[in-house]
């Protein structure tokens, strides 16, 4: 298989708002958490998942996962998590070694904002009386952190690259040329260009307020953000995600709370108790002390009753499915038995973009497959499925190839 993991989300947030606590909970990573700015010196890469409903029970057979993990019927496909010290007002300016880690997530497919919703934590990161900040001011400096950060870069010697663009017939294509450290795609340029007004205005003739409207909005498109509101188990959590819900409608906000997924996944490491991340409710399966049912109750009240879950998985699985629209595509050699080469029975899963055809995905296993591409059975139906087909999710595919 020629697929390498590439799809990441980059964690970001102000200090001391339980950043690292998420990506450990996430990675269980072993990471420094502490209650203090700067805990994360360098920034940690880690495997999360996301998890999605296997194919095997459907199908009524045994799956032996070989770049994924089944567990329960459920499949946990692997994405890179990339966690960042906490970026302070002025970090794209380098206040707090901020443009140092902004320059981490220039590869960052989506962003996941991990904030403080219980408001324990001021602007800075520094511990107030809980509920005495306001977490929406959080949302709104991180976005123009990283819209001035990819001001920074973009506007650096802007007039002469202006004028070399004037003279360039495909301005999109140029201008993903200057920006491919970025990850940032033609489309999103090019859709970009369009919702600004300034696909026909030669760039020369752009005003500098046209400049950064234009990168607002390529920032919205190419580093789409999606909030966990974490610390949702204080009491003064509940009122402020209310109000960022009907605030920030363009945002999807989930509540969370790392803490206690991080516990969870430590007892179940441990075999105290059986819990799979997203899971509304755990079973206490191993001795545990007093004070451990204590953290567990806890939990099960303040969290999982409450908001249905712990939220990390949920964050996560909305990050790459709702947010970037990724799909689930099972790829086998053989459509009967629902094997590989080897005889593995569905061993593999791919995270693909929404709208990928089937010669397309053909491509993304091995580039001598894309090109000798025949057409794909879509073994579920058996139905031949031609080269422009648009696969879905959770569809299982058999590509076929000329030799």
């Amino acid at each position: 298989m020629a697929i390498t993991l590439t799809v990441q989300a980059g964690v970001v947030g102000k200090p001391n708002v339980g950043k690292s606590t998420f990506f450990a909970a996430a990675t269980l990573t072993d990471v420094k958490i502490a209650p203090y700015p700067f805990t994360t010196i360098d920034a940690n890469k880690g495997i999360g998942y996301v998890r999605i409903k296997c194919v095997c029970r459907e199908l009524g057979v045994k799956d032996t996962p070989v770049n994924s993990i089944c567990i329960d019927g459920w499949r946990f496909v692997p994405i890179e998590l990339i966690d960042v010290a906490g970026l302070v007002p002025d970090a794209w300016q380098g206040r707090g070694l901020g443009n140092r880690f902004l320059d981490e997530l220039r590869r960052a497919n989506v962003l996941i904002h991990v904030i403080d919703a219980a408001g324990t934590t001021d602007i800075e990161g520094k511990p107030v009386k809980p509920g005495t900040h306001d977490p929406l001011e959080d949302v709104e400096f991180l976005e123009r952190e990283i819209t001035m950060w990819m001001y920074q870069i973009i506007s650096k010697d802007w007039p002469r690259i202006a004028r070399t663009l004037d003279l360039k017939a495909d301005l999109a294509k140029e201008l993903s040329k200057r920006l491919s450290g970025l990850g940032i795609t033609v489309a999103e340029i090019e859709n970009t260009l369009s919702e600004t007004g300034l696909l026909r205005k030669k760039p020369s003739k752009w005003t500098d307020s046209e400049l950064k409207d234009f990168i607002k909005v390529l920032r919205e498109k190419s580093k789409p953000i999606i909030i966990a509101a974490n610390k949702s188990d204080l009491p003064t959590a509940e009122d402020n995600i209310k109000k960022l819900k009907k605030e920030l409608n363009r945002y999807l906000i989930i509540p969370t709370s790392a803490e206690s997924e991080l516990a969870l996944r430590k007892a179940a490491s441990k075999g105290l108790i059986k819990y799979l991340p997203g899971d509304p409710d755990f079973e206490i399966i191993g001795e545990v002390t007093s004070k451990q049912r204590k953290v567990l109750e806890y939990i099960r009240e303040k969290v999982l009753k409450k908001w249905g879950s712990t939220g990390v998985q949920q964050v996560i699985n909305a990050a790459f499915l709702d947010v970037l629209k990724m799909l689930a595509v099972f790829p086998v050699e053989n459509e009967n038995k629902y094997t590989d080469h080897y005889g593995r029975v569905l061993p593999d899963v791919y995270l693909i973009p929404r709208g990928t055809t089937a010669r397309e995905f053909a491509y993304m296993i091995h580039t001598d497959l894309g090109e000798k591409f025949i057409s794909a059975i879509d073994v579920k139906t058996r139905k031949r499925l031609s080269a422009d087909f648009e696969l879905k999710h959770r569809m299982i595919i058999k590509i076929i190839a000329g030799r």
